[in-house]
């Protein structure tokens, strides 16, 4: 099985968490800016990004990307997660929903979201995301 991890990440918080994911998952890791692949190389892939502004995500780099894909993840198994600063999530819940529309297979059911920088309770979760992300 053939995983990856695509982030983006400011403050360095959500790329915390996506080098957790990638290590527990085994997967290969890169910066939204960095990934110049095809989505359907991979079996499993975890999108990371922030919130930023009004609870959206990054609307320069990652927003593009993933808009550019989403015509490629229905049936894929997918999970998403990613940090904020302020916000009870929103940005979070409005990516679950569009994941879903495009028919990607949520891992969990839902994003995986952490305020502020991770702690090691938080990265024990990203390694149980990345090991569920791989499961058969």
């Amino acid at each position: 099985m053939k995983a990856a991890v695509i982030y983006w990440s400011g403050t360095g918080n959500t790329e915390q968490m996506a080098q957790a994911i990638a290590d527990a998952a085994g997967a290969e890791l890169f910066a939204v800016s960095d990934f110049s692949g095809s989505i359907a190389d991979y079996d499993r892939i975890a999108f990371g990004c922030s919130a930023m502004g009004d609870e959206v995500l990054e609307e320069d780099e990652f927003e593009p990307f993933f808009a550019s894909i989403e015509g490629d993840l229905s049936g894929k198994t997918i999970a998403l997660f990613g940090s904020y600063g302020w916000g009870d999530g929103e940005w979070m819940r409005n990516w679950e929903e569009r994941a879903k529309n495009d028919g990607a297979i949520l891992v969990g059911g839902e994003g995986l979201i952490v305020n502020e920088t991770p702690d090691d309770e938080a990265l024990e979760k990203c390694a149980a995301l990345g090991a569920e992300l791989v499961k058969e």
